[in-house]
């Protein structure tokens, strides 16, 4: 099966992408949790340089490798079930396009070996349950920017966008198993 069953949940920040992949791993789901927030909280910890509001090349370095190493961990262990990944390898690309952080030929080399299943799902900015906290501090109006800027990111690499709707986290469950059904 290759790659083909790996899924990309993506969209900006606080659009609810983690509490749905908790409750895919809730119904038993393989589910592959974020970077970004592993690498500021590690940062955090170490009192290291490498977070969003301090050395953003590092922050996207360090989030672009920890993606990377995560994939190819995941790919090693041959799964045949849909795995669900909390953003994927081109979210630090669009991180760093939206930061004009220059992208290497060689980390564009790994992103054309690194392919997930055709479909990813994004989830749409929704303000009312949009939140800032210690390791999402971007405005509702970066939200918006962030929305727009991965969705352009993962249509540019050629993969299909689907809209998740702004429903209930389980609906958003069912939604997200029913369309990964069709897409196997």
């Amino acid at each position: 099966m290759g790659t083909n069953n790996f899924y990309i949940i993506t969209g900006g920040p606080g659009v609810g992408k983690t509490t749905l992949i908790n409750e895919l791993r809730r119904i038993g789901c393989i589910t592959v949790e974020e970077e970004a927030r592993r690498v500021i909280k590690d940062q955090l910890t170490i009192g290291g340089d490498g977070i969003p509001w301090r050395n953003k090349a590092l922050y996207a370095q360090l989030m672009f490798d920890a993606s990377v190493r995560t994939f190819e961990k995941i790919k090693n262990k041959k799964f045949t079930d849909p795995v669900y990944f909390d953003r994927g390898i081109l979210d630090t690309i669009c991180y760093m396009n939206m930061e004009n952080i220059p992208v290497s030929e060689e980390t564009r080399e790994v992103i054309h070996k690194s392919v997930y299943n055709s479909n990813v799902f994004i989830l749409p900015p929704w303000r009312e349950i949009y939140q800032t906290d210690s390791e999402r501090k971007q405005s509702w109006k970066e939200a918006l920017f962030t929305f727009d800027k991965m969705k352009e990111t993962y249509l540019s690499y050629g993969y299909n966008v689907i809209e998740v709707p702004k429903t209930s986290v389980l609906e958003r469950q069912q939604f997200v198993v029913e369309k990964t059904k069709n897409c196997l």
